[in-house]
């Protein structure tokens, strides 16, 4: 017997609340990405989020937390219509409420120089390469969670949600500087709408959803064995 949809969508909802709660907290309380110290810092914040909720909940609902991935899954043929539309509102919700309790945690004066944790574009990255990096990156994070998470011969067994939380690490060691690395819609969401503040919302839409949807092409039709 399957996991009722209810049960999948709680723990979608507690982890994409824990990714932005501690990461877009982490940027707050590091006065932002001033240096290659806290940007480690923020990297891993967000990394270890997703990480540790993978390892706790991938069991569950897979470990998604993200629309694009989620997305990416159903285009691979991995998850239902109907279950998909629970998965994103709970992402998205979950990102909301995650960035309303952070304004009880920080004072305005803290967190408004930062958006509250909102991803933002890097003063010399246009919205044409803004959308091409959240693109890649969110490839790689799809493909890692195809790979460990999805793929019934993958590694989740043997290394849990490190191989993910170790891609969203190195995408925000990279990506960090030029689009904030959200690699996810929810991630931009729930900050954005609390703080409001949405300038450039298509780039964490547009770009993290063309990402997943080639991840998930790819491979679902090329590495993901057919059953028998």
């Amino acid at each position: 017997m399957g996991i009722a949809a209810w049960r999948k969508g709680v723990a979608e909802f507690t982890g994409a609340f824990t990714l932005i709660f501690i990461g877009a907290g982490a940027i707050i309380s590091t006065g932002g990405d001033k240096g290659a110290s806290d940007r480690l810092l923020i990297a891993l914040a967000h990394g270890l989020a997703i990480g540790v909720m993978a390892s706790a909940l991938a069991h569950v609902s897979g470990g998604h937390f993200n629309p694009a991935v989620t997305l990416g899954a159903l285009v691979g043929r991995q998850i239902s219509l109907r279950l998909a539309l629970v998965y994103w509102v709970s992402q998205l919700l979950g990102a909301t409420v995650a960035a309303v309790m952070l304004l009880g945690v920080f004072a305005p004066a803290e967190w408004q120089p930062y958006k509250l944790g909102t991803p933002t574009l890097g003063p010399t990255v246009g919205w044409g390469s803004a959308i091409l990096v959240e693109a890649v990156l969110t490839f790689f994070l799809a493909f890692v969670v195809y790979g460990t998470g999805i793929d019934p011969k993958g590694s989740f067994n043997a290394v849990g949600g490190l191989a993910i939380g170790l891609t969203i690490s190195l995408d925000i060691m990279m990506g960090g500087p030029l689009t904030g690395a959200a690699m996810n819609p929810a991630r931009w969401f729930g900050p954005a709408v609390v703080a409001q503040f949405f300038d450039n919302w298509y780039v964490y839409w547009i770009g993290p959803f063309l990402g997943a949807i080639v991840a998930g092409l790819l491979y679902a039709n090329v590495f993901l064995e057919k059953p028998r």
